[in-house]
């Protein structure tokens, strides 16, 4: 295996419809920590983004100890949101090199209805995909 110097890391995402900031506010009075909270008009995510849409959270984490977890309100316009795609295995924090090969062998036999490909974002690498057996994933990565 290669050394790399940061590893990548497997968490959990939540997606939420609208109610992401008061959600993760609920996680943190429960249980502790450091929560950040980024809506989408405070990101470099925007311009062109509908007014209705500015105030959604892009980006919420809370770090309690060995707790981590990633959330953001549902932002994907053509998508509806249902149980079992707002929970998400997140994959984070690693290298250009580590997400293109961990996507690459999980996108083989997933759902091309719901993949959105490894693709440079603002604030950095991202990608999603539902593999070959329904559970949904999500990538961000350094730039």
């Amino acid at each position: 295996m290669e050394a790399h110097s940061r590893m990548a890391k497997l968490g959990p995402y939540l997606l939420f419809d609208g109610v992401c900031a008061e959600a993760m506010t609920f996680y943190k009075s429960c249980l502790g920590g450091e929560l950040s909270i980024t809506t989408v008009g405070d990101s470099p995510m925007n311009a062109g983004v509908p007014p209705e849409q500015q105030g959604k959270v892009v980006n919420a984490r809370l770090q309690s100890g060995a707790i981590d977890i990633s959330a953001s309100d549902w932002l994907h316009l053509s998508r509806t949101p249902r149980q079992g795609n707002t929970v998400c295995l997140y994959i984070s924090e690693g290298t250009a090199v580590e997400l293109n090969e961990y996507f690459g062998k999980l996108s083989e036999g997933a759902d091309p209805a719901v993949l959105d490909p490894l693709v440079e974002m603002p604030f950095g690498l991202y990608g999603a995909l539902t593999d070959r057996y329904g559970v949904r994933w999500m990538f961000q990565g350094q730039k």
